[in-house]
């Protein structure tokens, strides 16, 4: 069985290096599509939707924005199961002072460069060591800002208010990004924080191995 892969925001496969499923699956890693002139999350997600082939059962994977995407796409093309890591489902899931912040249209202000600056990736990210620093770095360097400005702006003015509570929901408990008390997860990761994926990937591993036996 195919399990395809979407990462977050200017990440790329190298993001889920750690992680292991078990054994009989496929593991497909989809690349980002270039985003349409204020197109919502919802529409970007149906044409990316495209490059799943849904003649056979697959798995969905999405971390961060990724999992945006992918809950999107699963209420289009219902995956056999949907693994969400260190994102929400719906944008109620959002904190609110994220969801202010979109309707004041503060993001709209705030320069792109501000995004990309390694002290702040860093501190919301929580990548510690060398090598996890060395990744966030080369995802900083490659992403487009036009990427980074159409995905905040996409992200705020999400409006999807019905989460999936039959997803495989994994969350780190000290997410600075998107803190787990707004989200509805099924599994919590201690001292996990956005970026548990690369420094938490053992624990989540493990979760891994039990839903997808």
């Amino acid at each position: 069985m195919k399990a395809y892969f979407i990462s977050g925001l200017g990440a790329d496969k190298k993001a889920f290096y750690k992680l292991k499923l078990p054994a009989g699956y496929e593991v497909v890693y989809l690349d980002w599509i270039t985003p349409q002139p204020k197109e919502s999350l919802k529409n970007y997600a149906h044409r990316f939707s495209h490059s799943i082939e849904e003649k056979e059962d697959f798995i969905l994977v999405g971390l961060s924005l990724g999992g945006m995407i992918a809950a999107e796409i699963a209420r289009i093309k219902p995956p056999k199961k949907l693994i969400l890591l260190s994102t929400v489902s719906s944008s109620i899931e959002i904190p609110w002072y994220f969801r202010w912040a979109g309707k004041a249209g503060i993001h709209r202000i705030i320069p792109t460069g501000l995004y990309k600056r390694m002290t702040i990736i860093n501190h919301f990210m929580g990548s510690k060591s060398k090598t996890d620093k060395a990744i966030v770095l080369s995802f900083v360097k490659q992403v487009d800002p036009s990427f980074i400005q159409w995905a905040i702006n996409a992200i705020l003015e999400w409006n999807q208010h019905e989460p999936l509570d039959n997803s495989i929901h994994i969350h780190g408990s000290k997410d600075r990004l998107l803190p787990h008390r707004y989200t509805k997860a099924s599994h919590i990761i201690e001292n996990g924080r956005h970026l548990m994926v690369l420094n938490k990937a053992d624990s989540i591993n493990k979760i891994l191995e039990e839903v997808l036996q």
